[in-house]
C-alpha cells in the first residue's frame, strides 16, 4: 500500500516523504520574515546540532530530530532498529554536539531495578549507608535492549521517567536536567524479551524506526570507515559542542509559548477520535497521547521558525506520536493490516482545516 505527502498548508514548509512514517525532515526558513530562524540563539544552535552529528552518522536525520522535540518536550524517545544502525553512535553524537552527559545500559534478563537508579552502600569508614548513584543519574541515557530485561526492572524507570526523580529509602533524589531516556529495542528478534506493555510504551513521548540506510549512504559510511573514521573518537571526526543544556531549557520554555488555534486543536483531538473508533484496533489514542501529539507539533513548528501551529505539523509527527500507543485487534494482524496503514487511514478520514 502507497501514500500520497500530504500537501503543505504553508508555502515555506516541505512536504513529509511519501509512506506511512511521514519522517520528519530538515526544518524549513520561517514563514513570517519579520521572525527569521536565525533570530532565536537557541533555536539556531539546536538546529546546528542536527549537521553536527551528521558528521558521524549517515542518513539518520529523523532521529536526531526526534531526540530534539523529545527533549523540547521534556520526553523520551524509544528507537527501534536492527543492530548496526547505529543507535549507540546516534546518541552518543548528539550528547557530544550538546555537550551533555551520557551514559549507556545494556539491559539483560538478570538486570536488577538497583543496578539503574542506584542502591544504598555501606560505608565501613563512617559506619552509615550512603547512596551510590546508578547510570540514571546523566542527561542521555541509552537504555540498549529495553525489552531483554523483566518488567520488575522496566518499571524502575517509569519514575524516573515521569517523574524525573528517583526515590531510595524513602528520599527522593531529583535528576539532572536535562534529562532523557532513548531506549531501544530490536524488531527481528524476541525470543526471551519481554515487550513492553502498552501503559510504559504511552509514556514514551515519541517512537522513531531507524532503517537499514540505503545505497548511496552505505558507501559514504564505508568511505568513511576506509578513510580512517573511529566510533569510539567522536573528537577526531570534527564533532563539537554547538549547544548546551541552557539551549535545550530555553528552547522548551518558548516551545510551551508557540501558539495553537482552536480549528488545529479540535484537529488533534478528531485524529485521536479517530482512533478509537477504527474497526482494526483493539486500542486507540487516550488523551496523553493527544497532549503528546500537541507537544511534538509544537516543537516543530518552533524548530521551523514558527510561532504558531499549522495542521502540517501535525501531519508530519502524528505516525512517530501516535503509533506506538495504538494496538491492532487480532483479526487485523491475520490479515497483514500495519498499525500505520491504519493510523494513516485515520489521518485521512478527518477533513483538514483551513
Amino acid at each position: 500500500m502507497s501514500f500520497e505527502s500530504p500537501q503543505p498548508a504553508h508555502p515555506g514548509q516541505p512536504p513529509f516523504p511519501p509512506g506511512p512514517t511521514h519522517q520528519f525532515t530538515k526544518p524549513a526558513p520561517t514563514d513570517n520574515p519579520a521572525r527569521p530562524a536565525s533570530d532565536n540563539p537557541a533555536r539556531t544552535a539546536l538546529n546546528a546540532v542536527r549537521a553536527e552529528v551528521a558528521k558521524a552518522v549517515v542518513g539518520q536525520d529523523p532521529a536526531v530530530a526526534g531526540i530534539l522535540i523529545a527533549l523540547l518536550c521534556r520526553g523520551h524517545i524509544l528507537l527501534e532498529g536492527v543492530p548496526g544502525v547505529a543507535k549507540t553512535l546516534l546518541v552518543r553524537s548528539v550528547a557530544t554536539a550538546l555537550d551533555v552527559d551520557t551514559k549507556r545500559v545494556q539491559f539483560t534478563p538478570d538486570l536488577m531495578p538497583g543496578d539503574i537508579t542506584g542502591s544504598l552502600v555501606f560505608d565501613n569508614a563512617t559506619s552509615e549507608f550512603t547512596f551510590r548513584e546508578g547510570p540514571v543519574f546523566t542527561n542521555l541515557l541509552l537504555a540498549d535492549e529495553i525489552n531483554r530485561t523483566p518488567p520488575k526492572t522496566q518499571a524502575s524507570l517509569l519514575e524516573a521517567m515521569e517523574e524525573r526523580q528517583v526515590s531510595v529509602d524513602g528520599v527522593p533524589r531529583p535528576l539532572p536536567r536535562p534529562f532523557l531516556v532513548a531506549a531501544t529495542q530490536n524488531p527481528v528478534e524476541y525470543e526471551g524479551t519481554y515487550p513492553l506493555p502498552e501503559a510504559q510504551l504511552d509514556r514514551f513521548l515519541l517512537k522513531v524506526t531507524l532503517p537499514l540506510p540505503p545505497r548511496d549512504d552505505e558507501i559514504t559510511v564505508l568511505t568513511r570507515h576506509a578513510a580512517g573514521f573511529d566510533p569510539r573518537d567522536l573528537g577526531a571526526a570534527g564533532l563539537r559542542a554547538v549547544a548546551s543544556g541552557a539551549d535545550i531549557e530555553a528552547g522548551a520554555d518558548q516551545v510551551r509559548r508557540v501558539s495553537i488555534s482552536p480549528q488545529v486543536a479540535a484537529y488533534i483531538v478528531d485524529i485521536t477520535r479517530a482512533t478509537r473508533i477504527s474497526p482494526s484496533l483493539a486500542l486507540g489514542v487516550s488523551p496523553r497521547g493527544a497532549t503528546a501529539l500537541l507537544g511534538t507539533s509544537r516543537a516543530w513548528a518552533w524548530m521551523n521558525g514558527r510561532d504558531f501551529v499549522t495542521p502540517d505539523d501535525v501531519q508530519a509527527l502524528a505516525q512517530s506520536t501516535l503509533a506506538h500507543r495504538l494496538s491492532l485487534r487480532p483479526e487485523a494482524e491475520l490479515e497483514g493490516v500495519s498499525v500505520a496503514a491504519v493510523l494513516d487511514t485515520a489521518i485521512r478520514s478527518v477533513p483538514v482545516p483551513r
